[in-house]
């Protein structure tokens, strides 16, 4: 079943967290943000709607740097119940698609649950000042790659809050497999 975020809650402060990543090193959230802005990216390996866009997420992270937004991707499922979500698997994915930005491993999900993630794919874009500016989609693809010119959500909004500070009032959510949680009991 598909699970939607909520809409953007402006301003919200992005967390710091630091995390193992594909390529054998640990790195800081914050670390990834270009001089203007960051997004932080909740994706997994198995999700049918990552694996329709995950080409155009690779493309979009790469054009967000000619405009000094950083680009980060988080990783929470829990692998014990999803093993092509493991970290191992994690590696190969980012192999795979030839990620130009970390791939970060969080293993005992608490980043997500600090970042209220709902879904992979669930994108949150900040500012330079790292507040929040945009929660929604990255074009009009579902679990089915849409046409190659579908507009451009993601890279829009971001290009606005690169220019302006501040990200698009319309916003449409992502939508997506639910964060596979843990179970706490």
């Amino acid at each position: 079943m598909a699970a939607i975020p909520p809409v953007c809650d402006f301003g919200w402060p992005a967390v710091d967290a630091t995390l193992r990543g594909t390529d054998g090193r640990t790195h800081s959230i914050f670390d990834q943000a270009g001089p203007n802005g960051l997004v932080v990216a909740f994706i997994c390996n198995h999700c049918p709607y990552v694996k329709a866009v995950i080409g155009r997420i690779v493309r979009d992270a790469e054009d967000l740097k000619a405009e000094g937004i950083g680009f980060v991707a988080i990783n929470a499922n829990d692998a014990n119940a999803y093993p092509e979500d493991s970290f191992a698997n994690m590696k190969l994915f980012a192999a795979a698609y030839g990620f130009g930005f970390p791939y970060l491993h969080d293993e005992d999900q608490a980043v997500a649950r600090a970042y209220d993630a709902v879904c992979t794919p669930d994108f949150f874009g900040f500012n330079r000042d790292l507040t929040l500016q945009y929660r929604g989609r990255l074009d009009a693809s579902r679990k089915e790659a849409g046409a190659s010119d579908l507009r451009r959500d993601l890279l829009e909004a971001m290009k606005q809050v690169a220019r302006t500070g501040n990200g698009p009032k319309d916003q449409i959510a992502s939508m997506g497999c639910s964060i596979k949680w843990k179970d706490t009991a």
